[in-house]
C-alpha cells in the first residue's frame, strides 16, 4: 500500500522537492531550455513559495521550497508553467517531466543545511564543474536572489553545547555512584617501569 503524501496547506513547512524528466532525457543541457526553466521558477516566486535553493541538472532538478499553500500546487505551477512554456516558446510538443515528484520535508537547520550542500556537490559529483561556483544553473554559485532561513525551523544545539551538557550530567553521576559506593572509585597505582637505565 503507498502511503498518502503529506499535504502541506498553508502550514509553513519547507521541503527538498525532485523531478525527473521524461525519459530522462537531457533537455536542460541545451542552454534555453536551462534559462526557460530558470525564468519559470522565478516567475512563481514569492506568490506559490519563498525559494532557498536549487539546481539544475541535464535531466532533473532539486529545489528547495516553503509552499505559500500545498507543494502539490507550487510543484504543479513549477512543473505545469514550464511545460507550457516549452511548448509555446521552444516548440516542444512532447512530454517534459515525469507524472508526479518525490519530496523530503526538512526537520530542523541541520537537515535544511544538509541539502543546501547536496545541491551545492550535485554538479560537482556528476562531473559537469570541479567546483560548485562555476556551475550556472545552481543557488550554489552565489549569482540567484534567495529567499532567507526559513522560520521555524528548530536549530539543533551546537555540538560543544551537546557535550557539555554530557560531561556536567556525567560528573553528576559519577559523585552519586561515590558518595553510594566509595570503593568502586578508589585511585588505581600504576607502575611505570624506567627502561632508560638498563
Amino acid at each position: 500500500m503507498i502511503p498518502k503524501r503529506e499535504v502541506a496547506t498553508n502550514n509553513g513547512q519547507t521541503y527538498f522537492v525532485t523531478s525527473n524528466t521524461a525519459e530522462r532525457r537531457s533537455f536542460f543541457r541545451h542552454e534555453r531550455w536551462a534559462k526557460l526553466f530558470l525564468e519559470t521558477l522565478y516567475n512563481y516566486r514569492p506568490e506559490r513559495y519563498l525559494l532557498h535553493g536549487f539546481v539544475l541538472m541535464p535531466d532533473h532538478f532539486h529545489v528547495l521550497i516553503t509552499p505559500r499553500a500545498s507543494l502539490e500546487f507550487a510543484v504543479q505551477c513549477l512543473k505545469g508553467g514550464f511545460s507550457f512554456r516549452a511548448k509555446r516558446e521552444l516548440g516542444w510538443m512532447g512530454e517534459v517531466w515525469v507524472a508526479g515528484f518525490s519530496d523530503h520535508r526538512i526537520r530542523d537547520d541541520e537537515d535544511y543545511r544538509t541539502h543546501l550542500a547536496y545541491i551545492a556537490r550535485n554538479p560537482v559529483k556528476a562531473r559537469l564543474v570541479e567546483q560548485a561556483r562555476q556551475y550556472p544553473y545552481s543557488s550554489a554559485n552565489g549569482e540567484f536572489d534567495l529567499d532567507s532561513f526559513p522560520r521555524g525551523l528548530k536549530p539543533r544545539p551546537f555540538k560543544a553545547k551537546t557535550i557539555r551538557e554530557f560531561s556536567i550530567k556525567r560528573r553528576r553521576a559519577r559523585r552519586h555512584l561515590r558518595r553510594a559506593n566509595p570503593r568502586l572509585f578508589k585511585a588505581k597505582t600504576i607502575h611505570v617501569i624506567d627502561k632508560t637505565n638498563n
